[in-house]
This record gives structure tokens, sequence and C-alpha cells, in this order.
């Protein structure tokens, strides 16, 4: 046994030693072959020994985990994000704002590059890597630690042995691999990913690690949470480099905000150079020891900046211009284009908005044009390139009838879109059962797009009381091309486990239109019930903080529709609770619980950590002060909301008399 455990450790040794050269350095030591050979040699002696497995083995990157879900993990310390630089100005008043707050003293900054993938936060115990977490929402982020452990540039095993040891940094998928994935994809005939940051997001997301494994994920680790172990952000990276972790060659200490500026200049020079995409560059202050001096707004660090490149604008011809139908009907013209690489991905449909953009911009088919990423994630049309030939070209005409079902379409009085107002429109049924089973929603796992559209051609569903429905037809679904006995059952599985979901998630799914996700709890955190909504009137529903006129119209008016009152019927039928299941309940304080406040100034903490305390007493946190507002929660420099509130007469709580209040 002796001689075993001596030639497993040594084929590990070895993979990680050849694993580090490869995917951190990116200078190989041996060929593929010879890697994969060994690799097959550990996990084959494994295998006959699997008491010798341990967790910071290379084979444990291979993947095969299958997860039911992803469970929910609070960050120790929130992930905060960055304000936003978009030109030098915008620089000058960042270093202005440190100024103020550490006058006397010398500061470098470091500057490297802003990776365009998905945060992640990654835990060692003792040595040995235990936990990757998404951001999430800053607070609470998704425990992925199956999928991280397949991303080969991830050490399983480093060298600082302390019980606890945070580093995060940013997940991404490279040029190259983002490219082949897409290939794959449409051969599969499945729906193509935007771009690569939304491909290491779904990657990372995915439930089957061995999914996860076989995209070949990376990572950027650009943040040592332990502070007190370094006095800079600089030396912090030399002691991760030592680590085996894989820190950006890009980043570099700045002297002065100028060199800042000379830095970015050279990072965005090499931008399409690069085998991963970056949306910007990062600037903090080298000096860990100023972070606290310099502190923290409600949301982001005052001590680090994002600087956001510009977006890329390219000219190519227009093809053609169609439209698509939304789940609310609502028209949305698209442009077919001849392909062209922008923000390193192959373009070849951008959106053109509504009618009324084309026709003032008098974008004419078969001329050539400006396109653009927004925010580097959804190509559009800015405007036609006009030359001597571009007038003779004929002029667009608006579309008059639906794409799908022919029905004449509508436009609302004072809005520029037009409608299909066929209820019974295909299209419209089928993004509105994609509407309902998304994660902010009834967060149905398994019935992508492609398996709604297959399923309502089959005519198993066609409206969302339907899909609870399924389980009856279990055994024809299992006979549906790419259906298949794994994927039917799970999904059934995701099916019976959302008619538990609170009223939020139900009532935000149901497509009101004017209704997003922050108003669909609202009304439910307020009436707590279904039937209760669908019997208010309209002037109680205005007075609800956060729900003007606009908002209660559509809930009234979508309730006095008989389809959806009978509809609501179908899915208490079927089981699905209707009710408000909040945390309010989870702490009770007569002067706090159903109160609204606003939060403002700045605190000890960040602004999240205030709100979720109130809302574990069941209070309503609002952006606004206004006459509805109970309470004004007010750290240092509070500014016009404190003056606001101070006018309206409402309660003014400093941090400390917000604590005694809750008994903390």
């Amino acid at each position: 046994m002796k001689n075993i455990i001596e030639k497993i450790n040594n084929l590990k040794n070895n993979l990680n030693k050849w694993g580090h050269a490869y995917y951190v350095l990116d200078s190989p030591i041996v060929d593929d072959a010879e890697y994969d050979k060994t690799l097959k040699e550990l996990i084959e002696l494994e295998n006959q020994y699997p008491e010798l497995i341990t967790d910071d083995s290379p084979s444990q990157k291979v993947g095969g985990i299958v997860m039911d879900k992803f469970e929910k993990y609070k960050h120790k310390l929130p992930m905060l994000s960055l304000a936003n630089a978009f030109n030098k100005e915008d620089l000058l008043n960042f270093n202005d704002q440190i100024k103020k707050e550490i006058e006397n003293s010398d500061y470098n900054f470091f500057v490297e590059p802003k990776i365009d993938g998905l945060s992640i936060s990654l835990i060692y115990n003792n040595g040995k890597f235990f936990k990757g977490v998404t951001r999430g929402d800053g607070i609470y982020g998704e425990d992925v630690t199956s999928n991280v452990k397949t991303i080969k540039s991830i050490p399983l095993s480093i060298e600082d042995q302390n019980d606890y040891v945070e580093i995060r940094g940013e997940v991404f998928l490279s040029k190259t691999e983002f490219e082949k994935i897409n290939k794959q994809r449409q051969t599969n005939d499945e729906e193509i990913f935007a771009n690569p940051r939304n491909a290491a997001a779904g990657t990372l997301r995915q439930l089957d690690s061995s999914i996860a494994a076989s995209r070949k994920l990376d990572a950027f680790l650009y943040y040592f949470m332990d502070r007190e172990k370094f006095h800079t952000h600089s030396e912090s990276l030399s002691y991760l480099e030592k680590m085996n972790f894989k820190i950006n060659d890009l980043g570099k200490i700045c002297k002065s905000i100028e060199e800042v500026y000379e830095h970015i200049l050279y990072i965005q020079s090499q931008r399409e150079n690069l085998e991963y995409e970056i949306d910007g560059v990062v600037i903090k202050i080298n000096d860990f020891d100023l972070y606290e001096k310099v502190g923290y707004t409600a949301k982001s660090p005052k001590w680090a900046i994002a600087f956001k490149f510009p977006a890329e604008v390219k000219t190519t011809k227009l093809k053609n211009i169609f439209p698509t139908v939304g789940r609310t009907g609502r028209i949305t013209y698209n442009a077919l284009l001849q392909p062209v690489q922008i923000a390193g991905t192959t373009v070849q449909a951008a959106t053109l908005h509504n009618a009324d953009f084309i026709i003032q911009r008098d974008i004419r088919i078969g001329g050539e044009v400006k396109i653009k990423k927004a925010g580097d994630i959804i190509p559009e049309v800015i405007a036609p390139i006009i030359d001597e030939n571009y007038y003779k070209l004929n002029k667009w005409i608006e579309d008059t009838n639906c794409p799908i079902c022919n029905s004449l379409l509508e436009r609302v009085e004072g809005e520029v879109d037009q409608y299909c107002i066929n209820s019974q429109c295909p299209r419209k049924i089928v993004r509105g059962l994609e509407h309902f089973v998304s994660r902010d929603a009834m967060n149905i796992e398994g019935l992508s797009i492609k398996i709604i559209e297959k399923l309502f051609e089959n005519k198993f569903i066609e409206n969302v009381g339907d899909i609870y429905k399924l389980n009856k037809y279990k055994n024809e679904l299992i006979q549906l091309d790419k259906m298949g006995e794994k994927s039917v059952t799970n999904l059934l599985e995701s099916i019976e486990k959302s008619k538990s979901n609170s009223l939020e998630k139900l009532f935000f799914g149901l497509g009101i239109r004017h209704v997003g996700k922050k108003t669909a709890k609202v009304l439910a955190v307020n009436f707590k019930e279904i039937d209760v909504i669908s019997n208010i009137n309209f002037n109680e529903l205005e007075e609800i903080n956060d729900i003007g006129p606009i908002v209660a119209k559509s809930v009234c008016d979508w309730f006095e529709i008989k389809q959806n009152a009978d509809l609501i019927k179908t899915l208490k039928n079927e089981g699905l609770n209707t009710k408000y299941l909040g945390n309010e309940g989870s702490k009770n304080n007569d002067k706090i619980t159903m109160k609204s406040f606003v939060i403002t100034g700045t605190l000890s903490k960040p602004r999240n950590y205030f709100k979720e305390m109130l809302e574990e007493y069941g209070a309503k946190v609002i952006d606004t002060v206004s006459k509805k507002t109970d309470f004004l929660l007010a750290g240092q420099e509070a500014g016009s909301k404190l003056e606001k509130a101070q006018k309206l007469g409402i309660q003014i709580l400093s941090e400390s008399e917000f604590l005694e209040m809750i008994g903390e």
C-alpha cells in the first residue's frame, strides 16, 4: 500500500505542476497526450483505492456531480459593486474625492483590466478548497463549488494554512472557447450565447458539473480579502501568484492619476489582441491602510472605480428589417446584418427598437449602417451611413400586421410601440410561458424556450395552467425528440417544487403589464393573498407606496378579464400557493414591522446590510422620501433626503437610535 500511496502522490504532484504551467503560466511542460495519459492512470488507481481520493486531487476537476439546486450562501463581507468613470474628467473627480478624505497622505494606484465575466468568491479552509460562491446580489450568492472545482486554473490546495482564506476574482471564457461552444450549440440546434459573459454565467450555473468541465472556464483572481496580512494590493497579488493563482499580467502600479489614464489607454489599445473579453479598467488605491479612511458609499467603495470603455462602433450592410413579437404583444424591429466582428463576437443581427426609431433616422434596407453593442452586450443600429447612392434605396415602411398571426397591429395612445392585441397569438403565448418559468418568476428549470415551443406545437401546453398538468403526460413527453426520461423527471420535479413559491414570484410570472419584479413584491407584501389583490379597487391600489395610477389601472384591468380570473382558479386547483411567504414574520417589532424606511448618508456598514436587517423585521425599504415614508435612517452627509424628511415631519433616526429601537 505504501508504494501505491507514493505512486498516487507522484502522479498528483506531476499533474498539478503541469496544469499550473499550462493553465496559469501558459507555458506547457508536457504535451496533451502525456498529461491525459497520467490523469487516466491516476483515476484508474483512485478507482481501485477510493479511500485514497483526496478533495485536492486533479481527478476532482473532471466533473460529474449532478446537483438538484444551488444553495444560497451569505458572504462574510458584501461583494460591493464599483462606481463608474467614463472619461478623464470622471477620473480627476475620483482623485479629488480621495484627496478630501486623506489630505496629507501620499498614495499610489493599482490599475488592472476589468474582466468581462462573472464575479466569484473562493474560500479555503486549512489550505484546502472549501467553497466557490457567485456574487449574487452582493449579500447572498449561490454555492457553485462543484463547478468551480472543474476550473483548471484554480488550485484545490494552497500553501496558506489559515482556517479561513477568501479570495475574489472573475470567472470567464476565452474568446476561442466561446466560439467553439456556440458552434457546437448551433450544430445541436440550441440557442447560441450572446457573449462570453453570458456563456460563463450559464456554465457556472449548470447543475451537472461535467458540462462545466467540458466548457473550460478560466479565472483571474484579483482580491485577497485578508488586508491585515499585507500593506498593499500589489503585495497581495504577488502572494496570490506565489500560491499558483492566475493573476492578470496587465496590472500596474501608477504614481499619479495622469499615469493611471496613460495605462488605461494602453490597456484599451491591447483590447482586441487579448484572448479574453474586457469592458474597462479597475483603478484602486494600492495602500490597504487607506481604505477605511477613504471609506464607502452605500453601494461601492470610494477607494476604487471602474473606468468603462466606450462602446465599439462598426459599419456593415443592412440586409433586411424584420419584426418580432414579445410576450405583451409589443413589436420589436430587428436588423439582419452582413456579419461583422464587434467587441470580440460575430454580429449578424441587431435591434432597431420600434418603427419610429427607424423612420426618424431614415434607415433603409440595403444601405450601410453604424452598429454598436449597448453596454457591450446587445447589438444596436445607431444610424445609417448617408452617401450619394443612399436616397436611391426604397424608404422603409412599418408593418401593419403581426408577423405571426397576421392580426392588425395597434398603437397605445401616447406610446411609440406597436402591439399585437390578439390574445391567442402563438408567439405571445410562447413568450408569456417563457417569462412565467423564468428564474425571477416561477424558476422552473428545464423549460427552455426550445422545449416550450416544442410542447406548444404538440399541444401539451397552451397557457401557464397547462404547465401544472404535464405530469399526466410523462410517458408521452419522454417520447418527444431530445426529451428523455431523466430530463422529463427533473422537469416535472421542478414544476412540482414551484407550486410552493411565494406569491410575488407567481404575480411577477403572470406577466401583467407594468408589473415588474419589485412591484410584484410590493403588492404581495401589502396584500398577502392573490384573492385580496384581485378584489382591491383602483384607489386602494394607488395609495400604496411605489404603486402609481398606471400600475394600479393595469392590475385592475387584468383581473377584470374572465380568462385571467379562470387562470387563477386553475392554478389554485393545481395546488399552487397564492399567499405571500416572505420573511417579515422572521422577526417582529411593532415599531418597525410594515413601516416604510428610506436609508441615506454614510453608515458604519453598507446600505444593503441595514436594508436586509429591516426586511427581516418586515419593514419596506424605499428609495425616495414622501409623505408615505415612516422613518429616515440617516448617516453622515445625508443631504437632500434629510432636508426633505425634515420638511415633511418624518421621524429621523441615527444609526445608534435605530439599533436601540431593534434592541441591538
